[in-house]
């Protein structure tokens, strides 16, 4: 993914359907969609997508078909480097806080444990 490219909200929930589907066709996209807008739509922001880099097409019969070009993890890392950068001035403690702060109510103790874990082992690696 590349940093800095913004994404529009549908152009998200197309990739997070690209994600979920592994490849689709700009129909089936249209189909998995909340409030979908119309096929040629839905076909204008995957060529959009391709051009900015995130999506690529194979032709499968008479139809392209779509799938992400970076994979889910990578993007995933890519998110969050640019969301800590933006709203947490760098510092994962503060992002680690806020998202304890809005979902600690739904953590499950086993949960709550790995992500102790988790911690632990970055301790031990970061010595």
């Amino acid at each position: 993914m590349s940093p800095g490219v913004k994404l529009s909200r549908r152009e998200r929930q197309i990739l997070d359907i690209l994600y979920r589907t592994g490849k689709s066709s700009a129909s089936e996209v249209r189909e998995a969609m909340d409030d979908a807008p119309s096929y040629s739509a839905v076909r204008a922001m995957l060529r959009v997508l391709e051009e900015k880099g995130h999506v690529r097409h194979q032709e499968e019969g008479l139809k392209y078909v779509y799938m992400p070009t970076v994979a889910r993890e990578k993007a995933k890392r890519s998110a969050v480097k640019h969301v800590l950068e933006t709203f947490f001035a760098g510092s994962p403690e503060q992002i680690v806080a806020a998202l304890l702060d809005v979902s600690a109510a739904r953590l499950t103790p086993e949960e709550l444990d790995r992500m102790a874990d988790l911690i632990e082992k970055a301790k031990k690696e970061g010595r």
